[in-house]
């Protein structure tokens, strides 16, 4: 399984920014895909998630602000982040499993990953 993030980058508060998250070799039929954050000196947090059925979850900090979506194959993750904040900046990384993983948001429930991609949001 390969998980290629891409989109990341400095903007100014209120912004907008799109992930892309490009998954292959994947073939679970019944997954959950989510986005998690970490920023320096925290610990890994998940932001984030969707599963086969469509069901989404959100982060408390980001509900009204950020949307997940995938394409219709289900080869693309993507998340767009409105509204960013200095407090977003972290880097920002994707990540896979079967479809209970969308239950926990422990970094642990999931096997797979991408390498990340930085979001930098200044005042």
């Amino acid at each position: 399984v390969q998980l290629v993030e891409s989109g990341g980058g400095s903007v100014q508060a209120g912004g907008s920014l799109r992930l892309s998250c490009a998954a292959s070799g994947y073939t679970y039929r019944r997954y959950c895909m989510a986005w998690f954050r970490q920023a320096p000196g925290k610990e890994r947090e998940r932001v984030t998630s969707i599963n086969s059925e469509g069901r989404k979850t959100y982060a408390r900090s980001v509900m009204g602000r950020f949307t997940i979506s995938q394409d219709n194959a289900g080869n693309t993750l993507y998340l767009q982040m409105d509204s960013l904040k200095p407090e977003d900046t972290a880097m920002y990384y994707c990540a896979a499993d079967g479809i209970n993983a969308c239950y926990l948001d422990s970094p642990s429930s999931y096997r797979y990953w991408g390498q990340g991609t930085q979001v930098t949001v200044s005042s």
